[in-house]
C-alpha cells in the first residue's frame, strides 16, 4: 500500500499533504523529532523520534521503497529514498530522481564547502512562496496517483 512520508522539521507544506493524502486515502507518517501537534486525520500518524543527528532521516530511509512518496528538503536523506525506490519530492514540488539526484548532491556539497570557506556567505536563499506552494500540490497529486500504480 502506497504510504506518504513527510520529513516534518522544517516542512512549510505538511497540511496541503495531508489535505491530499486524504484525497487519495494515503497513510500519511509526519516525522520529527518532537514539537508537531498531531493530527486528529486517523490516516496522519505522527511520528516522534529520539534526538540525535539524522534519526528521523533514517527512519525514513529505513521504511520508504517502491510505491511511496517523500517529502523532504534534506538532500542526502532524498538519495537514499530514491535509492530505495520511492518518489521524492521537495517542498515546491521539485522531484528528485535518479536522473538529477547526483547533480543535486554535488550542488549541495559544493555550496557547503563555499559557505564554510568564506563565513560572510550565509543564507541568501529565496523565501517559499504561493507559486512554491501551489507547484508542490500539482506535484504531490502526480507523484501519488503514479505511486499508487506501482503498488
Amino acid at each position: 500500500m502506497t504510504s506518504l512520508f513527510i520529513d516534518a522539521d522544517a516542512c512549510p507544506v505538511k497540511a496541503e499533504a495531508e489535505k491530499v493524502a486524504t484525497r487519495h486515502g494515503v497513510k500519511m507518517y509526519v516525522v520529527s523529532n518532537g514539537g508537531l501537534r498531531p493530527s486528529q486525520n486517523p490516516l496522519v500518524e505522527t511520528v516522534i523520534v529520539p534526538d540525535g543527528p539524522d534519526v528521523a532521516d533514517m527512519w525514513i530511509a529505513g521504511r520508504c521503497g517502491p510505491g511511496d512518496v517523500v517529502v523532504t528538503g534534506d538532500i542526502p536523506l532524498a538519495a537514499k529514498c530514491v535509492e530505495a525506490g520511492a518518489q521524492v519530492l521537495k517542498h515546491n514540488g521539485e522531484p528528485l530522481t535518479q536522473a538529477n539526484i547526483g547533480n543535486v548532491l554535488a550542488t549541495r556539497d559544493l555550496m557547503a564547502d563555499l559557505r564554510a570557506a568564506d563565513p560572510f556567505r550565509q543564507g541568501g536563499g529565496k523565501g517559499f512562496t504561493k507559486s512554491d506552494r501551489s507547484r508542490f500540490l500539482n506535484a504531490l497529486e502526480q507523484s501519488l496517483r503514479k505511486a499508487r500504480t506501482l503498488r
